[in-house]
């Protein structure tokens, strides 16, 4: 725990988002290996799909889930351009990334740590940032953005921008965030704007 003059220190939640192609994943990883913990709002949902999720989806989505697992192009199938769908796919996800969420922050609050990070594509979008104290849009120009994404296998024009069309204008999130770093300005740099903000939270 830390403490000051006036007793203990509250741990700092800080909400990091950013949209596709713009170096929020690289960003994560760069306060995991300053040892801040993180929790990984995707990688939550791919652990959900392979366990307790799987059961609740193919109850909703008969046939989407194989050997126990969530086929996630099936699923895909059955929500893509039906908003009740999604809706209900939401209604089963929602609170188990919740539940993981909280425990994830509860066990950061008893190790001590200073600093948290919730990483959270849709942050504002789904209003999560209303959970966090602080938060940070990790950004890069359209251009650096637009080759990163086109290079990802799998990826064509008409995904990125269907990706697009779900995410708040990237101008928009830098207004809101409390930080911003700009991956196009490099790692080294990104890495040192990284530790700022550890070492700014670290000192209370």
């Amino acid at each position: 725990m830390r403490f000051s003059a006036l007793g203990v220190l509250p741990m700092i939640v800080l909400g990091l988002t950013g949209s596709i192609g713009m170096g929020k994943s690289t960003t994560a990883a760069m306060f995991a290996e300053q040892g801040v913990p993180v929790h990984d709002a995707d990688a939550a949902v791919h652990r959900l799909y392979a366990g307790r999720a799987a059961p609740l989806i193919e109850a909703a989505f008969p046939g989407t889930v194989v050997d126990g697992v969530v086929d996630r192009k099936a699923l895909s199938a059955c929500v893509v351009d039906d908003p009740d769908a999604m809706r209900r796919l939401e209604a089963i996800v929602h609170p188990l990334v919740g539940e993981e969420e909280r425990a994830f922050l509860d066990g950061a609050r008893q190790s001590g740590a200073a600093l948290a990070v919730l990483d959270i594509p849709l942050l504002f979008e789904t209003g999560a940032d209303k959970r966090c104290d602080k938060t940070l849009v990790v950004t890069a120009s359209p251009e650096i953005q637009r080759e990163r994404v086109l290079a990802r296998p799998e990826m064509s024009e008409a995904k990125f921008a269907a990706l697009m069309a779900r995410q708040m204008p990237d101008a928009d999130k830098r207004e809101r965030a409390d930080y911003v770093i700009d991956t196009g300005n490099g790692m080294e740099a990104a890495r040192l704007a990284v530790t700022a903000i550890i070492m700014r939270h670290a000192a209370g």
